[in-house]
């Protein structure tokens, strides 16, 4: 014969143990938790926090871009008026950032 026999490796021979195997695999996983899934959960978090604080009288821009002042909170929208009898009614959820107060007269 020309070709030769191949046979199998001892088992013993290439492991490198159960648990050197999965150790790179572990390590990306808390890597990637501490740098994303961390974070992202502080800043929602954050966000969830602000919108329960919203009260009537608060300046805020909403996702789209949009400044304005809150006049009225329900459980899932807010009236923001956005000018001189101009109301407008949108999420919460979309609220993006609460303003100090006396910003939108400066704009």
């Amino acid at each position: 014969m020309l070709i030769s026999n191949a046979y199998a490796q001892a088992a013993d021979a290439g492991a490198g143990g159960g648990l050197a195997g999965f150790l790179p695999l572990i390590l990306m996983i808390l890597v990637l938790y501490f740098l994303m899934i961390r974070p992202q959960m502080k800043r929602a978090k954050e966000h969830r926090a602000m919108v329960g604080a919203l009260s009537k009288g608060d300046e805020v821009i909403t996702g789209g871009g949009i400044a304005g002042k809150v006049t009225e909170v329900n459980d899932n929208f807010i009236l923001v008026e956005i000018a001189n009898n101009t109301v407008v009614t949108v999420q919460k959820q979309t609220i993006t950032a609460v303003l100090p107060k006396g910003t939108l007269k400066a704009l």
